[in-house]
């Protein structure tokens, strides 16, 4: 008697994974002259070389630190896990860095997840929507007695990380034109701010209250709420130099009073 579909179907699945499927229960997919196992063999090869270039495509610093052939390995372990929710693989291994929490290649790196999120908070970024950004004229427009109390949100694709590990130095490391200089792993520790440029995606280093304003903003705080959460993290923080530099960045969008976002 054949296998119900949704049997057929989650055996499969297993199959492609490396365990759980018989050839018996393989055998109403088979044809004559290639038996089920090679023929299931193929499909596994294949989803495991794809969504292995997949990853990585996404997770290219942590490739470069660890070699080609050892991420291939970590690859193929949290793929056994993690197979793709949707059919965009650029949208694949978003669970990739607390995969890497969990892994004993922690041991020798560290810095490996908060390096991943790196790579994949830029991924994030480089396909994030581009549109209209809050700019100075549009605060010119505003009264200034408002200001405080004005709702500015993060763009899309716009991400805050602050590591303990000097990320900028070792992603820069890891770059094909770099100078082979050593990284002192055990340097102060960096707040990134990753978004959307016009052409691709970068980062910048933002100093403590600049990664405060940042936060409380994500937070949908008000203008004024960030300002003061800012200061409580710098004491000297300067917001109008602060708001000005992050404002330039283009990273920005202004909440109005009835919730819609604008640039």
């Amino acid at each position: 008697m054949a296998p119900a579909l949704r049997d057929l179907q989650k055996a499969f699945a297993a199959q492609l994974l490396g365990s759980g499927i018989t050839i018996d229960t393989a055998l109403p997919v088979a044809g004559d002259s290639i038996s089920a196992a090679a023929r299931l063999r193929v499909h596994r090869h294949h989803v495991l070389t794809s969504l292995s270039k997949a990853l990585a495509g996404t997770y290219v610093t942590v490739e470069r630190l660890v070699g080609e052939d050892y991420f291939k390995g970590l690859a193929r372990s949290f793929i056994t896990n993690e197979l793709p929710e949707g059919p965009v693989l650029a949208e694949y291994g978003a669970a990739f860095p607390a995969f890497l929490e969990r892994h004993p290649v922690v041991g020798q790196l560290p810095y490996l997840p908060d390096v991943a999120r790196l790579d994949w908070a830029l991924n994030m970024a480089f396909y994030s929507p581009t549109g209209s950004r809050l700019t100075r004229d549009h605060l010119a427009r505003i009264p200034v007695d408002d200001l405080p109390l004005q709702c500015i949100e993060l763009a899309a694709g716009t991400t805050l990380i602050c590591s303990a590990y000097p990320l900028d130095r070792i992603w820069a490391a890891t770059q094909p034109d770099a100078a082979e200089e050593p990284v002192d792993i055990g340097a102060a520790g960096v707040r990134l701010l990753v978004f959307r440029r016009p052409d691709d995606a970068g980062f910048v280093v933002l100093e403590e209250g600049e990664a405060a304003l940042v936060a409380a903003l994500h937070s949908s705080s008000t203008l004024e709420q960030a300002a003061v959460a800012a200061t409580a993290a710098n004491p000297d923080f300067d917001l109008s130099t602060a708001f000005s530099r992050v404002l330039g960045l283009g990273v920005l969008l202004h909440c109005s009073k009835d919730g819609s976002v604008t640039g």
